[in-house]
């Protein structure tokens, strides 16, 4: 899951940055040997020397800024994976901690019925949230190996909308209708784990980001080009419009990791974008102009199955 970078590239850049150095103090020595010692020699010698030490100054100019891009890649990189670890040891702290505060005092003291019913619930609520961020990390890995082929089969957009929403209200608690499903019948040719993966990484980011409390508007829709065109709006305060693009990277998020309130790793919409990419489609953050709130536009190229596609034998 964290990114391992090969050392040969930046190994081999300082290799080849230390022969220009000393190729190019060759060239400035002969030239001022040539110069000093009175020899004389033709313009085409000196010539030479210029162009050969002008264009080994401008390899050594362009090796030094791409040792200064792969630095600043490290530097956020190493600064996002603390991001990630700090936010995935709150993850799990938090949930265990409970958990064995409810133990403790289950086993310490006698509560009545009720009293027993609700600490069963915390408990199950604990539960539930670490199989959500173990599941969010298995998915995270499965993802980024991208070896596990999975055959195409006819998937209700509708019912699978339906389902994932229904299921992120009831974790989070919210009522159902605080998300809003527009969806005629369509049927694609898909991967069930692909599209699940999706859409509910991305209505659960939607909910868990959106407004106090959170309402989630998600239109389906098909186009000319045999395509399926899902928005999901939420009443959030929305992206900043320099940060559209960096919020589809691995452990990003927005602001300090331990300051933030509300729970998460970093991953979802990074999966998002994978996800998306590996089924043909494309992901993007629209302009809402003055309307609060952030916009997701998914595209699923060239997966729209009529029932005759869907009856006529496959050769």
């Amino acid at each position: 899951m964290f990114e391992r970078r090969s050392l040969t590239a930046p190994i081999t850049l300082g290799v080849v940055m230390i022969i220009m150095v000393v190729v190019l103090a060759v060239v400035w020595i002969l030239g001022n040997w040539l110069s000093a010692s009175g020899t004389r020699a033709s313009a085409s010698v000196f010539w030479t020397i210029l162009a050969t030490g002008s264009v080994m100054l401008a390899a050594m100019l362009a090796g030094v800024i791409a040792y200064l891009t792969l630095t600043v890649k490290a530097f956020n990189l190493n600064r996002r994976q603390s991001n990630f670890i700090d936010a995935v040891t709150h993850e799990l702290k938090s949930p265990i901690a409970s958990l064995k505060l409810c133990l403790q005092t289950l086993s310490r003291r006698n509560l009545d019925e009720q009293q027993q019913t609700d600490f069963h619930r915390f408990m199950l609520e604990d539960v539930e949230r670490l199989d959500s961020l173990i599941n969010h990390l298995l998915d995270a890995a499965r993802i980024e190996r991208g070896n596990e082929p999975m055959e195409k089969e006819p998937i209700r957009l509708d019912e699978l909308l339906n389902q994932i929403s229904t299921a992120i209200c009831l974790r989070h608690r919210v009522p159902e209708d605080s998300i809003e499903v527009v969806c005629p019948p369509i049927t694609v040719l898909s991967q069930m784990v692909q599209l699940d993966i999706l859409f509910r990484n991305l209505i659960d980011n939607s909910v868990k980001y959106g407004g106090s409390p959170p309402k989630v508007h998600i239109r389906a829709k098909t186009n000319v080009d045999n395509q399926v065109v899902v928005s999901v709006v939420d009443n959030g305060n929305g992206i900043p419009a320099n940060q559209k693009r960096k919020v589809f990277g691995r452990f990003v998020r927005l602001g300090n990791e331990l300051e933030r309130s509300r729970p998460g790793t970093g991953l979802g919409l990074h999966l998002v974008r994978n996800v998306t990419k590996a089924v043909g489609g494309t992901v993007r953050i629209l302009d809402r102009q003055e309307e609060t709130g952030t916009e997701f536009s998914v595209t699923l190229s060239g997966v729209v199955a009529n029932e005759s596609d869907l009856s006529s034998p496959k050769n």
